[in-house]
């Protein structure tokens, strides 16, 4: 039993220790988070990301599509003001996947799927923006870290529980695991998302894009990509739509402030 006790109070006490060393903050948020790795760590990994995805997918030559995506994508990284990132934006030709990405150092990948729901240069610096806002937000950093965090927790937690009856044992553990996820994991990847809607805001304003257009766009998405399945909502990663849209609502004046035509 005494073991048991101080198994549980040293995993405390060491997931204490490492939420304190590994804190920042988040830009024009300000909201303090998790990151137990550093953002170099983090850059290479999406180097080396990146260089995977390209061996994966064809890279589009079409020149419109190439032009537009490099005329949007410089405002956008000269708003961002990380000149220490080695930006690079590629169109991928892959026509059956309507989304688009940006990995950590500024690699930012377009699949041209997502052009048949960009009517503007705005639309497109709606995603883009949205995209680096990840990457600016280091929340790739985060979700890593809190998987870290919830394995520690896990592994401490298996220590306290050994001479238990193993069915109670299990039991306990499936709990945890699942309480990790839902309770911990995925409210997170929910709130980098809103995070990454506000601070994409900023960024389109201060590249001389209206973020009222981002609305506009959001609105439109919504209507046009219909969800497949109906999986609750509690099991995903991002907010809903009416959520969504509610939270650009309130952003908006305060990205207004940052956008000069």
């Amino acid at each position: 039993m005494w073991g048991r006790k101080i198994s549980k109070y040293l995993v405390l006490a060491v997931l204490l220790v490492v939420m304190q060393m590994g804190c920042t903050t988040v830009p024009y948020t300000g909201r303090r988070q998790l990151s137990l790795v550093s953002e170099g760590q983090e850059v290479s990994m999406g180097y080396q990301a990146f260089r995977q995805i390209q061996r994966r997918y064809p890279v589009s030559h079409d020149p419109e599509l190439n032009a537009r995506v490099q005329r949007v994508g410089q405002r956008i990284a000269a708003a961002a003001n990380r000149p220490d990132y080695r930006w690079e934006f590629v169109v991928f030709r892959e026509d059956k996947i309507a989304n688009a990405f940006c990995l950590p150092g500024g690699k930012v990948g377009i699949f041209t799927g997502l052009f048949k729901y960009i009517k503007s240069d705005a639309d497109l610096a709606t995603v883009i923006s949205h995209e680096a806002a990840h990457v600016l937000a280091r929340h790739a950093g985060e979700r890593y870290s809190q998987g870290m965090l919830a394995e520690l927790g896990g592994v401490g937690l298996s220590g306290a529980l050994r001479g238990m009856n193993p069915y109670a044992g299990q039991a306990i553990m499936t709990g945890y695991q699942l309480g990790a996820t839902v309770g911990f994991l995925l409210p997170y990847s929910r709130a980098q998302e809103t995070e990454a809607d506000r601070i994409g805001l900023i960024l389109m304003a201060k590249a001389g894009y209206d973020p009222a257009l981002a609305l506009e766009f959001w609105q439109r998405w919504s209507g046009e990509k219909k969800e497949k399945g109906s999986a609750n909502d509690i099991f995903s990663t991002h907010p809903s739509d009416a959520k969504r849209l509610l939270a650009l609502k309130q952003y908006l004046p305060e990205a207004k402030r940052y956008y000069q035509p």
